[in-house]
């Protein structure tokens, strides 16, 4: 197995334990993954039912720190990062000087002075690229700490009973999106509210050396609870039930924040660097359109039949076979037990309910209602 470049993939520090559990192993930007371990459905229904452990040392972390650390970020991307306090994380995105989007991303403040910004795996370097290209005049510092973390998430409404037995933190007084550091299993680690499976959990970033430890104690702590080791298959249809994006189909360099339907994490009320950001001038055109006459959306669609749609796969009127739209990702749904699919559809086919629209294919077309995202929404 190798990378398009004809480099072997890299490993995380987990791959031994993965080989071991028999893990089924792909390349992933550049990375040996784990895809699955067995049954991926079962693995998908023990995170929405109990927990589910997965390796997301892929993921690349990136510091960012001094005494303008904030104002950089604010000026590099497109939230208001120095507003963010202490112990908080928030969602957003990376854009080029056109609005298109480099990257989603989660930034973690974790102290006065030090950012830490988490990338997908895919774009960890131009990410890394970007920052450091954009942190001229300020005076804050841009660190390269891939190599420092593994990341592992414990996800499911059984993971803080989980977590809480190997951890000396207060998972209670721990919100949704902050993080923490603390211990986990004697050992230090950043301790985070967040995850990419619409259910409640928590990622980890520990130090590589103390990888093995972590994913021992939290497999130890969650036996009874019915614990299982997750792959990125199920990952993928989790995250898709939970209507959250994914870089390379919702989300690309042709595509703005306002086109996903996410405008609301550009934050144009920023007053630090007189207001200006990168993509500053295009994303308020997309705003505007967005508000008055928006080309397409991004909606959900749900199958009558059984057939499942994928990416690239044309939305086409039922009536004339007119192509209106385009799958950016499907799957079948365990939780839903039909396809399901994500979408970006013109404005006047995308209201929920909205009839008369197919997925051609293969050139079938077969019947799709139009229903608001997320398909799945945990009980709180």
């Amino acid at each position: 197995m190798s990378t398009t470049s004809g480099t072997p993939p890299r490993t995380t520090a987990l791959d031994a334990v993965h080989r071991e559990l028999g893990a089924t192993m792909t390349d992933f930007a550049g990375w040996d993954m784990p895809l699955r371990y067995g049954s991926e459905r079962d693995e998908h229904q023990a995170v929405r039912t109990r927990a589910g452990l997965f390796d997301l040392s892929h993921m690349g972390e990136i510091t960012v720190t001094g005494p303008q650390a904030g104002e950089l970020l604010d000026y590099a991307l497109v939230g208001y990062l120095s507003k963010l306090k202490t112990g908080r994380a928030r969602y957003t995105h990376i854009c080029d000087e056109n609005g298109g989007i480099l990257d989603d991303l989660i930034v973690y403040r974790t102290g006065e002075a030090e950012f830490m910004v988490v990338a997908n795996a895919s774009n960890a370097q131009t990410v890394l690229d970007a920052l450091v290209a954009r942190q001229a005049g300020f005076d804050a510092a841009v660190r390269d700490d891939r190599d420092a973390y593994a990341l592992i998430a414990v996800q499911g409404p059984e993971s803080a009973g989980i977590l809480g037995r190997v951890t000396d933190a207060d998972l209670d007084g721990l919100k949704y999106y902050a993080g923490l550091p603390g211990t986990v299993a004697g050992v230090q680690a950043l301790i985070a509210r967040t995850g990419y499976t619409g259910e409640d959990g928590f990622e980890l970033f520990v130090s590589t050396t103390d990888a093995v430890t972590v994913w021992q104690a939290l497999t130890a702590a969650g036996q009874e609870a019915g614990l299982v080791p997750c792959g990125l298959s199920c990952r993928d249809t989790l995250r898709l039930e939970a209507g959250m994006p994914l870089y390379g189909n919702e989300l690309t360099t042709s595509t703005t924040p306002f086109d996903a339907g996410m405008g609301r994490i550009v934050k144009f009320e920023k007053t630090t660097n007189e207001g200006r950001f990168v993509g500053r001038e295009p994303l308020e055109a997309a705003a505007k359109q967005a508000e008055t006459a928006p080309p397409r959306k991004l909606v959900g669609l749900v199958a009558t039949g059984r057939r499942v749609p994928r990416a690239g796969y044309p939305v086409v009127s039922a009536a004339d076979g007119t192509v209106i739209g385009e799958v950016t990702s499907g799957a079948p749904s365990p939780t839903l037990g039909k396809p399901v699919a994500i979408a970006y559809v013109d404005a006047a086919h995308a209201e929920s309910g909205t009839e008369g629209v197919a997925v051609d294919i293969r050139g079938s077309h077969e019947p799709y209602d139009v229903v608001a995202l997320p398909f799945y929404k945990r009980e709180k």
